[in-house]
């Protein structure tokens, strides 16, 4: 589901004189259906940058990365979109919305995306916040001024509600308590039983442990500071 292969990464700093700034060289690693890979390593080793690249945030400078057959590294802008409509998901640190968009419509927004009907996507938004706990009293309420773990939950029920073949998963269970992280678990599980490749950042190790098969230490791919 996931192929990167001698994938490589530099930033070049404008405001320091055009500076080239290596990250990542040779990273390579597979992800199949129905598993669940960690990134692992130290703060700035890279597991973000891995992450963006495969995201189609940031464009890698060279090496290959496939995602559900796509090639991602060449891709135009078009097929990255389409990609993310139909085959991969995300579920990020952070919630970014628009204000005033109620809750129960961002979760349902990756279904509508979808072409499922407007019923029923609401219908599985609202199971989907059930199932993590957010008060039906806040379902339509914009989640800006929810606390941290309530976005949280907000945005693994978005990430969730549609049964993609590939998942990125960053700190899934950071800001949860133990009766909503063990529901992150659960869906993580379930989602590699229905045969998706997952590729994630857990600083948790308890819930590393629980859902990855394998880890793949990223700080192998950082090249040493000051090569060009």
């Amino acid at each position: 589901m996931i192929e990167i292969s001698e994938v490589g990464k530099r930033f070049v700093l404008h405001n320091q004189g055009g500076a080239v700034l290596p990250v990542m060289e040779g990273a390579s690693l597979t992800v199949a259906p129905g598993e669940c890979m960690a990134l692992v390593g130290a703060s700035g080793a890279g597991k973000s940058t891995l992450m963006r690249m495969i995201w189609g945030n940031y464009r890698c400078d060279e090496g290959s990365i496939r995602v559900a057959g796509v090639e991602l590294c060449k891709a135009e802008p078009r097929a990255v979109i389409a990609l993310r409509r139909q085959s991969l998901g995300y579920v990020s640190q952070f919630l970014r919305v628009i204000p005033r968009v109620p809750t129960v419509q961002i979760v349902a927004e990756p279904l509508l995306a979808q072409g499922v009907g407007e019923d029923m996507a609401l219908a599985r938004a609202h199971a989907m916040l059930a199932r993590l706990n957010i008060p039906q009293r806040l379902w339509g309420l914009s989640p800006t001024t929810f606390s941290g773990g309530e976005q949280q939950r907000v945005n693994i029920a978005r990430g969730f509600i549609h049964d993609w073949p590939v998942m990125l998963l960053d700190e899934p269970t950071a800001s949860l308590d133990a009766a909503n992280r063990a529901v992150v678990l659960e869906l993580i599980t379930q989602a590699k039983a229905r045969g998706a490749g997952i590729l994630g950042i857990f600083h948790d190790a308890e819930a590393r442990a629980a859902v990855c098969e394998r880890e793949v230490d990223v700080t192998r791919f950082t090249p040493a500071r000051g090569e060009a």
